[in-house]
């Protein structure tokens, strides 16, 4: 009988989980608007190293997601748009992998969508130091600054989030 509640609570977890994220995309706002982003650096596929300080001066959205992500997969080529229409503008997506098989689940990834923005490794479901990552997808705007200015949990409305890019592209800050 205790291993049926125990099944029956895990299940009931992940219908809740399923609902929440099956709500189409929520945009949260940051814990503190216009808090510094945490430091984020890591190795790639590739084996050289990323950092989002190497972005300083530009609009970046950091991207969390894993290749098993189905919702993940699907946000990539759209994302792989984004970045390359306005990276000329000031844009970079810097993605963050949290497969625990790391750069072999990336690079097996890539055979079938490539993608044109770098992606740290952060292998398994512990986000990096600092940053809060309640489910994938989830991704942050950061402003020119530094700052970050806005937070997705879930599935992105691609158009909104182009808006969302394109107005912090033309902020004077």
């Amino acid at each position: 009988m205790r291993k049926l509640g125990t099944v029956a609570a895990v299940a009931v977890a992940a219908v809740l989980v399923y609902l929440i994220s099956a709500q189409g995309p929520a945009s949260l706002p940051p814990r503190n608007p216009g808090e510094p982003a945490p430091a984020l650096s890591g190795k790639t596929a590739d084996g050289k190293t990323a950092s989002l300080t190497d972005y300083k001066g530009k609009v970046v959205l950091v991207d969390f997601w894993a290749t098993w992500c189905r919702p993940c997969q699907e946000e990539i080529p759209d994302l792989v748009k984004l970045n390359d229409s306005l990276k000329d503008k000031g844009f970079q997506i810097l993605g963050v992998s949290m497969d625990e098989e790391g750069a072999k689940a990336v690079k097996r990834f890539e055979q079938r969508q490539p993608i044109s923005y770098p992606v740290i490794l952060n292998p398994g479901e512990r986000p990096p130091k600092g940053w809060v990552v309640p489910g994938l997808p989830s991704a942050y705007l950061i402003g020119r600054d530094g700052s970050v200015l806005k937070r997705w949990f879930g599935e992105k409305d691609i158009p909104a989030l182009r808006k969302d890019v394109e107005d912090a592209l033309a902020a004077k800050n």
